[in-house]
């Protein structure tokens, strides 16, 4: 196995280092590393992913991760990478959306109580108890207004109109704290994060050479945007979520599959665990075959697989090739209505199907045929389909057998005319 900065560097993960003798250190030693997610919402998304892959990576390579859950930091709110103040959310908000993200990073990462088994913590149990008047005795003192200033995630934020309030200027003092938390109870001395994090990230550094005259070190992934300048995991309805109540497997798949050739082989390297030789093929299959779109492929299937499950993925897969034809079966009501989201459809009574309904009243019904003599000569000539099967029976009796979910069957005329039929 290649060394992990080797690794991280190849597959791109890496922006900046804080001091060269990182690397040294972790050629000789195994590391404790952390890093923090947000609990803003209930669920992390596709650019969190880029955080949780290098603590993977680490883990994978002998190194403990710590994920911290910013319990307490998240009731204040980031100003990096935000262009006004967020909205507060209450403790039991926080509390909430914590308990949800717990079980998306424990898709990636293996937490445990021995040896090198990954940590999750929630700096909540240690800054929401600490008295304020302390905190600024013992923490605040060692910051200069000055130096915080000229953070870059303060300065942008600064220039504009709105400003910065002090509760999320002292945003910075809280994370470098956690820094010092970690260090001084797991050993920790490693932080990662995104590109965006370097001026808390150093903040927290410079604290522990402070109080401990210790050096600690960070690392910084770039911020991810696609070929059209597109922040990543953003579309136009909105974030691409990791909880399949918010995006399901079959949307998240389609996120990926849809992916610009100029981003696919290295999102591949980044969000998924495929060796050099095989994203080299998959190039090598972009060149040559661009049509084909493997590699759009692989990675839709292959990140799908990792935040799911491969069922999930299996599953996904064949619901975007129901979209070319292929017979419908094992799909829910939810997987009918996210690939037929664009196409018509009617509501019928379950009773009325239970008696037996015939194609050609369904197809005049739902307006796929003008008359049911145009519904009689669709038949005949081949073209009306139920579920992706061609029906070529006049007197076809359609009933709850052909369900092509709980509540759902999908008629189609021609090629590409679809029409949803739900029942209640």
């Amino acid at each position: 196995m290649e060394h992990i900065i080797e690794e991280l560097r190849w597959r791109g993960f890496i922006e900046q280092v804080s001091s060269e003798e990182l690397e040294r250190l972790l050629a000789s030693e195994k590391l404790t590393c952390y890093a923090g997610f947000d609990p803003s919402a209930s669920s992390l998304h596709v650019g969190n992913l880029l955080v949780i892959m290098i603590l993977s990576h680490f883990q994978r390579h002998g190194h403990r991760p710590i994920a911290l859950i910013g319990g307490a930091t998240g009731m204040i709110g980031d100003p990096s990478g935000k262009s006004k103040e967020r909205n507060l959310l209450t403790e039991e908000d926080v509390a909430q959306n914590a308990s949800c993200i717990k079980g998306q990073l424990a898709r990636f990462i293996e937490f445990g109580s021995g040896g090198r088994d990954a940590l999750l913590v929630n700096n909540g149990d240690w800054l929401i108890p600490y008295r304020f008047i302390h905190f600024l005795r013992d923490i605040g003192k060692h910051f200069r207004i000055g130096d915080m200033l000229a953070k870059e995630s303060v300065r942008n934020r600064m220039d504009r109109e709105e400003g910065i309030s002090y509760t999320e200027f002292s945003y910075m003092i809280m994370q470098a704290y956690d820094f010092l938390h970690l260090f001084d109870s797991h050993g920790c001395l490693l932080q990662v994060g995104g590109n965006d994090q370097w001026g808390n990230i150093t903040a927290g550094i410079e604290l522990i050479r402070r109080l401990r005259a210790a050096q600690a070190y960070g690392l910084t992934a770039p911020l991810m945007t696609t070929s059209t300048g597109q922040k990543l995991g953003k579309t136009e309805e909105g974030s691409v979520w990791l909880d399949p109540s918010r995006t399901s497997p079959y949307q998240f798949y389609q996120y990926w599959v849809r992916c610009d050739d100029r981003d696919v082989i290295k999102y591949l390297s980044l969000f998924t665990y495929l060796g050099r030789e095989e994203i080299a093929s998959m190039a090598e299959s972009l060149r040559d075959n661009p049509e084909k779109r493997e590699a759009q492929k692989r990675l839709a299937f292959e990140v799908t697989s990792l935040v799911h499950s491969p069922g999930d993925a299996q599953k996904a897969l064949q619901a975007s090739q129901v979209l070319y034809g292929e017979e419908i079966r094992g799909l829910s009501d939810r997987d009918l209505e996210d690939i037929f989201s664009e196409v018509p459809s009617t509501l019928k009574n379950l009773a009325g199907l239970e008696a037996g309904i015939k194609l050609v009243e369904l197809l005049c019904d739902t307006g796929l045929t003008p008359s049911k003599g145009a519904a009689r000569k669709l038949i005949s000539q081949g073209g009306a389909y139920l579920n992706n099967r061609r029906e070529d029976s006049v007197d076809r009796l359609i009933d709850t057998r052909d369900l092509a979910s709980e509540h759902t069957m999908v008629l189609r005329s021609g090629k590409k005319n679809y029409h949803l039929v739900r029942f209640h």
